[in-house]
């Protein structure tokens, strides 16, 4: 789901691991509004992962876990992904 100025609310869990992890809020923003890949969870259905390389950071590609069945949609995790992706 890639829209403009989609609302979005992170968890406790969200904020605080974006936090530790030195992610900003605008590239959780951009992630969600123009990511390059998009995944559905391989075991919970709410859930949607989107995939987008960060500019700031050497393009390394940022995974941002989201529910897509809230209002609004909200965020549960976000981290780089170190892993083989090709996008």
């Amino acid at each position: 789901m890639s829209c403009d100025l989609m609302d979005y609310a992170l968890t406790d869990h969200a904020r605080k691991r974006c936090i530790r992890r030195g992610i900003r809020a605008d590239w959780i923003r951009q992630a969600l509004e123009q990511h390059q890949h998009v995944e559905s969870d391989a075991v919970d259905e709410t859930l949607v992962h989107v995939l987008y390389p960060v500019p700031e950071r050497g393009f390394r590609i940022l995974r941002v876990i989201y529910n897509e069945t809230l209002e609004p949609v909200t965020v549960v995790t976000a981290y780089f992904d170190d892993g083989e992706i090709r996008l």
